[in-house]
This record gives C-alpha cells, structure tokens and sequence, in this order.
C-alpha cells in the first residue's frame, strides 16, 4: 500500500479534536498514581513481590471499538479484544498470563449480547492460553449507555524473568505484525471513516468485507512471543497501543530508528485519506501494522525474528525519539 496521505492541514482530523488527548490522558493518570504512591511497577503492569515471584497485573478495556460493534450488531470479537489489550500489557513485561476476571455494565440486561461477549472472551482466553476466575455483569441504567467492558489480568513471573525494560544503545528492533487496528484510536477512526460512508458500505480495498468488519478485526494476542523473548535475552518491548510508535519510548530514553517498518494495513490507509490525517498524526495514533516491538541484543535479533513471524525493523541509538518514514516523534 501507498504511505498514508500527509494533508493534515484545514479540516485534518487529530485524536485530540476527535475527543481523545493522549498527553492530558498521562498527565491524569501520573497524578492518579502520584495520589497513592506505587512504586513497582513496570511501564506495563504493577508487580507484587511474593518471594521468589511477582504477581503482576494489568487491566484495560476494549475503548470506543464497542460503538463499532454496538452500531454493526455484532458482538463476538470484543472479547477477545478485551483478553489482549490486558495479555499483551503483561507480556510487554516478560510475565507470563495466568488468569482473567471481566467487568461488563450495561444499561439493561441482554442475553444475546452478553452471549456474544462469552463467546468473544472464551475464543481469547484460548488463544491466550488463560483460566477465567470469575466476573461481574453490572446493570447501571443512570450510568452507562449501552454497554462497556474491560477486564484484569493476573500474571506470575520468576524475578530473573521479568525484563529489564531499558533498551542499550546497539540493541537491535525485532517487530511484529498487528492485525489491523486492534483497539485503540477508534474514536479516530470512527469520525474519519463515517464522514462519507456507512459501516455496512464495502471495505475498498477488500470487497468482499464492510468497513465495520474491517474495524473489528480483534486484536492480536502476543502470548507466544514470551518464550522466545526470554530464550533470546530480550531486554524489553512495547506494547503498541495507546499513544501509537512513541510507545517505543517507554523502553528508556533512546532513539529509536525504524528503518525496515513492518507495512501498514490497508484500513490505515483508508482512514488516513478519509480523515485527512496526518502521517505524524496517524503514526502517534495507531500501530500502523506493527503491534509489537522488542529490543534484543544485535547477535540474538535474527534467531528471535525466526522463531517469530517478526522481522528486525531497526535499531537503538543514543538519543530520544522514535524515527520511522521520515517522522521524528518524541
């Protein structure tokens, strides 16, 4: 596919202007955590020492992708976008998953939603390789609209498993395909790709799916890559999510150049050209067709490329930025 569209200017969407500020977002949860003083923790997950092991855990939802479902009427992949979002947290960590409690409100009961959903959550904790512990369904009629859902994850981890989570200066960038636009930057995406077309209209570059279709490919879970990693002496990985490529970032203050980018998925095309937005934008946004990132020393990059269905992507320098097709992000 072409790159995206790089007219950004005049009636370009951004996340912020769609409703979603990524920084005001940090800054909100850093003054959370300031509140009650967490100390270990991980840029993914907070760890508990309980000897020679952490507990770790992780919690996420599946975010504005459930008006996607709500308004195309199909409810069976959210579920397993709400197992990955928390299994891939913890795997960025080098914690293996263990077990699964969901949280699901709605204004009132429906039994062929909640259906659907189970049936989303037990495709992903197969995937996943997880038990479900248990749960909540929670009918709020004066708080919510229709329905969210979002879950915790628990994981344990030997303490020499867990990664360092700093990148070195000559590490070596192995990445990792998504599988589209997984399950961030939809309220995005949402604007850009209804200001001309219905959900239920064919996806352009695939005919025989609908756009909505294309927007609920659920995201991908990365479980399989913490063998690898830890056989290959990874030293850390991002998770691309929220906050698109500068994710990156929260392996240590390096600079980060991408110079072989996994492509991007023809959906980011379509929503880019749609929007009008930005490559910075898009690139600050979503994971542009690589979901996952691991730094590894330069001698084992290769061999964890091959175990995985990865490619080396870039490399690690001093500095503090993420370079990928011509951007500087920072």
């Amino acid at each position: 596919m072409t790159e995206p569209a790089d007219d950004g200017e005049g009636d370009g969407l951004t996340y912020a202007g769609t409703g979603v500020d990524i920084e005001a977002s940090e800054d909100a949860t850093a003054a959370l955590l300031d509140a009650f003083g967490s100390d270990l923790t991980t840029e993914y997950a907070g760890l508990l020492d309980i000897g020679d092991r952490y507990l770790a855990l992780a919690t996420d939802g599946v975010g504005t992708k459930l008006l996607v479902a709500e308004a195309v009427g199909d409810f069976s992949t959210v579920g397993i976008d709400c197992i990955a979002m928390n299994v891939n947290d913890l795997v960025a960590a080098g914690v293996e998953p263990v077990a699964f409690v969901d949280y699901l409100a709605v204004d009132e009961p429906d039994e062929d939603l909640t259906n659907e959903i189970g049936e989303g959550l037990a495709a992903g904790l197969e995937r996943a390789d997880l038990t479900l512990l248990g749960g909540e369904t929670a009918v709020m009629p004066e708080v919510v609209s229709g329905f969210d859902l979002a879950g915790t994850c628990a994981g344990l981890a030997a303490k020499g498993d867990i990664l360092d989570g700093e990148a070195d200066v000559g590490d070596v960038l192995v990445g990792v395909p998504s599988n589209g636009i997984h399950s961030n930057g939809l309220t995005l995406a949402r604007e850009a790709v209804t200001r001309e077309h219905e959900y239920d209209d064919p996806f352009p570059y695939d005919d025989e799916r609908t756009i909505g279709e294309e927007l609920l490919r659920p995201t991908r879970i990365y479980a399989d890559l913490l063998d690898p990693m830890r056989d290959h002496g990874a030293r850390a990985a991002a998770h691309v999510t929220g906050g698109g490529w500068t994710n990156l970032l929260r392996m240590g203050e390096r600079r980060y150049v991408i110079d072989d980018p996994l492509p991007a998925q023809p959906i980011f095309e379509f929503v880019a050209e749609e929007g009008g937005v930005s490559d910075e934008e898009m690139h600050r946004t979503f994971n542009m067709g690589t979901g996952f990132v691991v730094a590894v020393p330069e001698e084992r990059a290769e061999a964890l490329a091959a175990e995985t269905d990865g490619r080396i992507v870039g490399r690690v320098e001093a500095g503090n930025a993420v370079e990928i097709r011509g951007l500087s992000l920072s």
